[in-house]
């Protein structure tokens, strides 16, 4: 989104002329760095606004944070936008914003300040009402700028600000394109979007595939593409070269939802099951690239056998050996429990006779809460947690391939071990688990192997 000038020359215009400019709808996320300032940053958990306020020991630090994420996207606009005039209209559209948001957290925590009254009730609502902020923003700046380059741009808001009324997503995507016609206005769509459903509280950062999936269903969407800054490739052109990566091409929603199970989401699988059941297909194309098809995304399957994707995840093991295991019902259970209480995704999982493991996608911090619940649950077991990485090689039909043997011997012969592999009997993905010190040179190493040596179909990125 920061780069928007030059989407409007090849994504949003481009070569396009008339007519062809519209039937058309975008859905825009927060220009980038601003959700972090406002929630908490997605890598290194720094704290932002909502952050801030949910533990907050004073009222300047959140109100302080607030003042911060003004001036970022005060700054963030002043970029895109030429016109003096458009540059003054986004920064009232931030001051209200900010200040309306502003005086709703001073009065809740006025209320709260009453016994009757508890904070924490209500800081699902305020997520939701923080979350929006960005999109609202990026939203109504595209709009601006597309305004200027004489395209009938509409902003639509669906974030709820200073609506009275609760909606269910259904009916909050209805009722902003009840009086809209997109043959001859371009929407400009919010990826955020409140409803009674709490998109945060299920999806949290993936609402904005939410919103997309259900808006491309309901307007009954010839297509859904999703633009991203680069293709959708074997692997990252940035650790295994630009010249040895192919784009996929072609794939299907198995290979995405391994994709997301190893946080490299092409789409949340909940959005692409949407999808799948409106019968819209699905494109993952590069913004910058608007002359290359992209990757089509569908259910069918492969025409032959390949090894699509190698890509990494640092992740952290949880061991839970009990030597009287054996037999006994309720472990599993048990540690279920507590991953879900609080809140870990677990990124895969192996047992034997008396050893659960866990891999799984967490903090430390968190994973020193879960090890003090298992421990109380069973006193007699012996509790490990280790920082390592995995590593998978997914593709939409392996059989045939040896990727697990020959996994490992690429991995042996440049001099790294691996702690763990695993392969299903649906041979669409084979992990390896690994020192975090050995993913890089691993994922270059079965890239090599498996890919880059490999007869397949995949076109080579452009």
């Amino acid at each position: 989104m920061s780069r928007l000038c030059e989407l409007r020359d090849t994504l949003f215009i481009g070569d396009r002329k008339d007519r062809d400019i519209y039937n058309r709808v975008f859905v825009v996320s927060a220009f980038g760095g601003i959700t972090n300032l406002l929630l908490e940053h997605k890598k290194s958990g720094e704290p932002g606004v909502y952050a801030l306020f949910a533990h907050d020991d004073s009222n300047h630090k959140w109100q302080d944070a607030l003042d911060r994420l003004a001036d970022a996207m005060k700054a963030a606009h002043k970029e895109i936008l030429s016109h003096k005039g458009d540059v003054q209209q986004a920064n009232m559209f931030v001051d209200e914003r900010i200040l309306g948001a502003r005086n709703c957290l001073i009065d809740l925590q006025r209320l709260c300040s009453y016994g009757h009254f508890r904070l924490p009730e209500h800081m699902g609502h305020i997520r939701e009402l923080l979350s929006g902020l960005g999109e609202a923003h990026s939203a109504f700046v595209t709009t601006l700028m597309l305004q200027r380059s004489n395209i009938a741009a509409r902003f639509v808001d669906l974030s709820g600000w200073r609506d009275e009324g609760d909606v269910c997503l259904e009916q909050r995507i209805t009722d902003a394109f009840q009086d809209l016609d997109p043959a001859t206005e371009m929407p400009i769509v919010t990826g955020y979007a409140q409803c009674v459903e709490g998109l945060m509280n299920e999806f949290d950062r993936g609402y904005s595939e939410v919103t997309f999936s259900h808006l491309a269903a309901l307007t009954g969407a010839r297509e859904a593409i999703i633009h991203k800054e680069f293709h959708l490739s074997s692997a990252d052109p940035k650790l295994v070269g630009e010249e040895a990566v192919r784009k996929l091409g072609r794939t299907n929603y198995d290979v995405a939802d391994q994709l997301s199970n190893m946080g490299m989401e092409a789409i949340h699988p909940k959005a692409a099951k949407t999808l799948r059941q409106a019968g819209v297909p699905l494109r993952v194309t590069n913004a910058f690239d608007p002359g290359d098809p992209g990757t089509l995304i569908d259910d069918q399957p492969a025409d032959t056998a390949a090894a699509e994707i190698v890509t990494g995840l640092d992740i952290v093991t949880l061991e839970v050996f009990e030597q009287d295991m054996v037999g006994v019902k309720g472990y599993d259970s048990g540690i279920l429990d507590v991953l879900k209480r609080h809140n870990v995704r677990i990124v895969s999982k192996v047992s034997n006779a008396n050893t659960i493991t866990h891999y799984l996608d967490a903090s430390l911090k968190t994973m020193r809460r879960v090890e003090r619940d298992i421990a109380k649950m069973f006193p007699a077991a012996e509790i490990t947690s280790r920082r390592l990485a995995m590593v998978s090689v997914i593709g939409r039909d392996l059989n045939g391939l040896s990727v697990l043997t020959r996994g490992l011997q690429a991995i042996a012969n440049i001099g790294r071990e691996a702690i763990g592999a695993s392969q299903g009997p649906r041979n669409v993905d084979v992990q390896f688990v690994m020192d975090r010190d050995s993913m890089e040179p691993v994922i270059k190493a079965l890239h090599e192997e498996l890919i880059e040596t490999a007869p397949t179909q995949l076109s080579r990125a452009a």
